[in-house]
């Protein structure tokens, strides 16, 4: 007897191999195991207005990028008579206007899609250099900053703290030395000057509070400090530590946000609105904003994307029949047309398809009894079925729609060829078994397509084969198990009760 242990080997390997793939989906993707969820997008808009002096014109402008959740998924300029281009600089991202001549007033656009992903991950780059630039406090003010890094320094253990420290410092209103300092200077400029002066790498950074519908606002600048594994965001104007859900860090490139050469009086602000998209939608938005290599479905064209969300429910019908042939014995006419009247019922709606196929194959049996006594070669006789099942189904049709009943038409979803087959298959077995068997069939093929257009049906189960590519693998394996079964089926154990008995 051949050993079985390379056959659980491949059923273990399609396991791991199907939950790894479905994993990294949901881990890489952020695609939720369950339908229903909503994901957020916010369509943000830059709007950048300068007087051009009649010379060429240049503006760049720091752009967006992917950060802790956040994945940017698209962006847009709308610049009449500019040319645009989107540049990774040593400084970040940068979106770049220029134009040959400009003159008068000048007002261009920014747009960009941000996904609210919790399991996007920002690219952390540490400083470039070992210690930050030097800088220097002149008279009363470089008493004054030494005198609050003495006093933080006191009442701080590293980096983080410090900043923690200085920054209640610069809210105290009774702080004098505070003051001083905050008379040249922002919270913001004050804080970063400081560590600087201490020597610890930290860079200022502009962000934006995301609220649906907010309107001309204008970036809010912030201080980030390293602290030896990545950049701590702090908010000096609060002290509040750590980056919000709904803060965006739109520049932080520690350099310039807005650039404008050949033009004067610029400025920059900014407006938002939020929508809920489902999770395909989202799904969708990131795949196309990942410059790798993927194989999603959701890749596709939409019209492809249509045709393989039915088609992905196939291996769930060849499942549920394999498991009603295989462990319940029940009986159908062929073996996987219940699948295919299935995948019609999903078109036509139940009742419809349920009523659509009896009178199909019924009529079809009629006129099959007719052909049987023309004693006619097989060829013959099946393309004879097959014109009948075709002229059938256009005369329900039409007839259907002369009385007004719409849910008719869609009668014309049902596989033809299959139906022609299941007319001779039936046809034969009533010659050869009789009626009963031929209901039994039929009823068993009936009963088991049912049953899978309500799994196919089922959003939970449209929602796991479309999103996860690696359920198939997983059904496979079950498949593949479930054909080594060599036991009774669930109904021989009524036929073998009486020996049980004994």
């Amino acid at each position: 007897m051949p050993s079985r242990v390379p056959f659980y080997f491949l059923i273990s390997l399609l396991i791991i191999a199907g939950l790894t793939l479905s994993w990294l989906r949901h881990d890489s993707y952020g695609v939720p195991w369950t339908p229903g969820e909503r994901s957020q997008v916010w369509d943000v808009e830059a709007r950048i207005q300068f007087d051009a002096v009649n010379k060429p014109v240049k503006v760049s402008m720091a752009a967006p990028q992917n950060q802790a959740g956040f994945t940017i998924v698209d962006e847009s300029a709308s610049s009449p008579g500019y040319g645009i281009a989107y540049l990774t600089t040593e400084h970040g991202r940068r979106a770049e206007w220029t134009i040959r001549q400009a003159d008068g007033p000048q007002t261009l656009y920014y747009k960009t899609q941000i996904l609210v992903d919790p399991f996007a991950e920002a690219t952390i780059e540490p400083p470039k250099s070992e210690k930050p630039e030097a800088v220097t406090f002149e008279g009363p003010h470089e008493a004054a900053a030494i005198s609050l890094l003495d006093q933080a320094r006191a009442r701080s253990s590293d980096d983080i703290t410090l900043t923690r420290e200085l920054i209640k410092q610069f809210n105290d209103p009774d702080n004098q030395n505070a003051s001083l300092l905050l008379n040249d200077l922002t919270k913001v400029q004050a804080v970063s000057k400081l560590l600087s002066y201490e020597a610890i790498h930290n860079k200022i950074v502009g962000a934006l509070w995301l609220e649906d519908g907010r309107r001309r606002q204008s970036v809010q600048h912030m201080v980030e400090v390293w602290n030896g594994e990545k950049w701590q965001l702090f908010n000096p104007e609060t002290g509040e530590q750590g980056q919000p859900t709904n803060l965006l860090l739109w520049d932080e490139t520690n350099v310039s946000l807005l650039d404008v050469v050949g033009g004067k009086n610029s400025q920059i602000n900014f407006s938002m609105i939020a929508q809920e998209i489902s999770p395909t939608a989202a799904t969708e938005k990131k795949v196309e904003a990942d410059n790798l290599l993927n194989f999603s479905i959701h890749s596709l064209p939409l019209e492809e994307q249509s045709m393989f969300k039915t088609i992905m429910l196939i291996p769930i019908g060849a499942l549920m029949v394999v498991f009603l042939r295989v462990i319940v014995g029940l009986k159908t006419s062929g073996t996987f047309m219940p699948v295919l009247i299935a995948v019609a019922f999903v078109q036509t709606q139940l009742v419809t398809g349920i009523v659509g196929f009896l009178l199909i194959v019924g009529t079809g049996l009629v006129i099959r009894s007719y052909l049987s006594k023309l004693n006619l070669l097989l060829v013959a006789r099946i393309s004879a079925v097959i014109i009948t099942v075709i002229m059938i189904i256009s005369i329900f049709t039409i007839v259907a729609f002369k009385i007004g009943l719409t849910a008719g038409l869609s009668i014309t979803f049902f596989p033809m060829i299959i139906l022609s087959w299941t007319v001779e298959r039936m046809s034969i077995l009533w010659e050869e078994e009789g009626w009963k068997e031929v209901a039994t069939q039929g009823g068993g093929s009936l009963l088991t397509a049912i049953l899978i257009y309500i799994a196919m049906t089922n959003p939970f189960v449209q929602h796991l084969t479309f999103n996860f590519i690696g359920v198939q693998l997983i059904i496979l394996a079950v498949i593949l198990m479930l054909g080594n079964y060599t036991g009774y089926r669930l109904s021989e154990l009524r036929r073998f009760k009486p020996l049980a008995e004994d």
